[in-house]
């Protein structure tokens, strides 16, 4: 390496290494001030003095939480909606992916353009037309209401992402497979799927997190029976219109953040992976 080279990038790469940590604080500092308001009195929360810290943590926020008679019922249909959304567009990705990578057919960029067309559009301009769509459907108040708009927003981005993965995948590869007697089917899902699983794993986190979020379509599609309601409308509970508890609020937040956590704790390490070097040109 040039020695001069590298005493020219050095200022830069000090820079980017101080500026590192005071970009994670910046980051950071939102979710902190939500798990502390959460644990902090009544009377530290209405202050007109906030301060970064508290002296008297207290759980009383997660009591009035948890204490909701309809909390659970919340929290189970967010991990049914979630689930199934990462699930079904983690199959339908996959299957995708391998036809717009391993095959050749008419049409096949135009389509590849057209998942892209279609992540364009605002989910707010398309709330109403699918509004009326679910009551036509008859899923107005189910949570298949939920379920299958996120699982249509998800799959453009769920496709191109494992797309790249799979045209990493050799050729010479799947020939072997072949030559060595497997099947397609077996050389689909027991070699390929394990190479561009860190692509689908990817795209499953932002599924995830889209799905375990939403607050639009289920306040838009589940307009009565809140059997069907998912957990981001259980923060409604909190916001009387003249005495918000924002205690409440953010323990709920607080409350809802950690399975996002957990998905990612559980699924980071295929993120950091990529397909390996199976075969030796």
């Amino acid at each position: 390496m040039n020695p001069v080279r590298g005493l020219v990038r050095r200022p830069g790469r000090l820079a980017a290494e101080a500026a590192a940590p005071a970009i994670a604080v910046v980051v950071a500092f939102p979710l902190y001030w939500m798990v502390l308001s959460a644990f902090k009195p009544a009377g530290e929360i209405e202050s007109d003095r906030p301060r970064p810290w508290t002296l008297a943590p207290s759980a009383d926020s997660f009591r009035r939480v948890f204490g909701q008679r309809e909390f659970g019922r919340y929290f189970v249909n967010s991990l049914v909606v979630a689930g199934s959304v990462v699930i079904v567009s983690a199959l339908i990705a996959f299957l995708a992916a391998t036809a717009v990578t391993r095959f050749r057919f008419r049409f096949r960029t135009t389509l590849l353009i057209m998942f892209l067309v279609a992540q364009m559009a605002p989910v707010e301009a398309l709330t109403i037309p699918l509004f009326f769509q679910m009551r036509d459907f008859g899923l107005l108040n189910t949570l298949g209401s939920l379920i299958l708009p996120h699982i249509a927003f998800s799959l453009p981005l769920a496709i191109w992402m494992p797309r790249g993965f799979g045209k990493g995948v050799p050729q010479a590869l799947e020939e072997a497979a072949y030559i060595d007697g497997a099947s397609r089917s077996r050389f689909l899902w027991q070699i390929l799927l394990p190479l561009v699983l860190p692509g689908l794993v990817a795209t499953s986190v932002f599924s995830f997190i889209s799905a375990w979020n939403d607050f639009l379509f289920a306040k838009s599609f589940v307009i009565s029976g809140t059997s069907q309601s998912t957990l981001p409308m259980a923060l409604l509970v909190f916001f009387q219109p003249d005495d918000p508890d924002w205690g409440g609020v953010m323990a709920a937040s607080t409350v809802m953040t950690i399975p996002v956590l957990v998905f990612f704790v559980l699924v980071q390490r295929r993120l950091v992976s990529g397909p390996g070097g199976a075969v030796k040109d």
